[in-house]
């Protein structure tokens, strides 16, 4: 092939590419980047605000239980987050699950959660959740914030971001107009309202709230090790720190008379 010709089918080829990326552009142009929020677990010295989450949780069992599960948290990681084993034995008393018969018989029955058990799913299995919900999977919390970069952010921002569409984007029928998710659509409805839940410490059940403190929740259930985690790098920082200055003081005492 001639050297002109090359030149040609390579242009071609990057001005397809350079189409092609500005076209990718302008698709994810069209969702808005998550709201910045200042979240009390960021950054090196970052906490759980455990009143926050037990008000999270509060919001996940009253709102958001009912279409969304979360396999991999077990009711007694509530102590946590500050639960007395009292009111873990009543929450998990509050589902029942189908389990093998306790009389050894091997038949199945169904019998009331317990603490060692995981939560209770609302569905029975993935095609019962998406017939209950017009074809789509709710996805599982258990693992939400880290499944999106700015995870924390990005739910907060979707589970406040619905509203109308703007105008000349056509209305989808059975959707609901959000657009911090891909593509503006969801299937879900806006799940929050003021005052849907009344707090158990008398704190105003706002959306912007409640948002936040479900968002500080499920922080806690996707990285429940994390407070003792940033702890424990504190303390080794410090002791590497002292560490250093011990050696740099050893090393001026043992070379101070040696002429360099």
């Amino acid at each position: 092939m001639k050297l002109r010709n090359i030149f040609k089918v390579s242009l071609s080829i990057a001005m397809l590419a350079g189409l092609g990326y500005a076209g990718v552009a302008l698709a994810s142009s069209k969702v808005e980047h998550p709201k910045h929020v200042e979240w009390p677990f960021d950054g090196m010295t970052g906490y759980l605000d455990k009143q926050a989450a037990q008000r999270g949780f509060q919001v996940y069992k009253q709102v958001c239980s009912a279409c969304h599960g979360m396999h991999l948290v077990s009711y007694r990681n509530l102590a946590q987050l500050g639960f007395e084993e009292a009111e873990i034995k009543a929450i998990a008393a509050e589902k029942e699950l189908e389990d093998l018969d306790e009389k050894g018989s091997g038949e199945r029955v169904m019998r009331k959660a317990k603490p060692f058990d995981k939560f209770v799913s609302p569905f029975a299995n993935d095609d019962a959740a998406r017939t209950a919900n017009g074809g789509a999977l709710p996805p599982d919390l258990s693992l939400i914030t880290k499944a999106r970069e700015e995870g924390p952010s990005y739910v907060y921002s979707l589970l406040t971001g619905f509203g109308n569409p703007p105008a000349g984007v056509d209305v989808v029928a059975g959707k609901h107009y959000n657009p911090y998710f891909p593509g503006g659509w969801l299937s879900m409805a806006p799940p929050l309202s003021e005052g849907a839940i009344e707090y158990q410490d008398g704190t105003k059940a706002t959306v912007d709230q409640m948002a936040h403190d479900v968002v500080v929740f499920l922080q806690w259930a996707a990285e429940p090790e994390m407070d003792h985690r940033k702890s424990m790098g504190l303390k080794v920082l410090i002791f590497l720190a002292l560490l250093t200055g011990f050696f740099w003081v050893a090393k001026r005492r043992v070379w101070k008379n040696v002429k360099h």
